[in-house]
């Protein structure tokens, strides 16, 4: 992108110059992204489901808990609680602050739990509650994402000027 920004500001007045303007807003919308995720990685704290609990908050669920749970008809799903940033409804990690996530916590075995779902409100019998390993994929980068790294000047969609291909 620097070097997009680069070509564009040697293309001669920057004021009317529309690859310089949208180019630098675009550095200043990346600059902003880079210190969000650098403050959210440095407040960032791991936790350890498998690490031991005391008390009661052993078999409460809380962040990092694995819940298995049934609804009224009786159909059995399992859970775990785990932060915004690594949901994966796929793999059934949920968000502590989703609907059900917030419906599960602090909830044990035998607890009657009540969602407010959009669909309307449900009932859920929590049937067991544990702290085990919540397996994370490794981070991989988007497909597709390899191609945009390499922004071209050339080629980047705009008319053709006098004396220009």
């Amino acid at each position: 992108m620097t070097k997009v920004v680069a070509w564009a500001a040697s293309n001669g007045d920057r004021s009317e110059n529309a690859d310089y303007q949208y180019g630098k807003r675009r550095l200043r919308q990346i600059d902003g992204r880079i210190r969000f995720l650098s403050k959210r990685i440095d407040a960032a704290e791991v936790v350890d489901p498998e690490s031991p609990r005391k008390g009661p908050a052993a078999a409460r669920a809380f962040f990092g808990a694995t819940v298995r749970y049934a609804n009224a008809a009786g159909a059995e799903r399992v859970v775990s609680i785990v932060g915004v940033d690594e949901v994966d409804l796929k793999r059934d990690h949920i968000s502590w602050v989703s609907p059900l996530g917030r419906a599960l916590m602090k909830a044990e075995a035998d607890d009657i739990v009540v969602l407010q779902a959009p669909g309307g409100t449900e009932y859920l019998t929590v049937l067991e509650v544990c702290y085990e390993r919540i397996a994370v994929e490794p981070f991989r980068e988007p497909p597709g994402a390899e191609a945009s790294a390499k922004p071209s000047p050339e080629g980047r969609g705009r008319p053709a000027g006098p004396g220009e291909g």
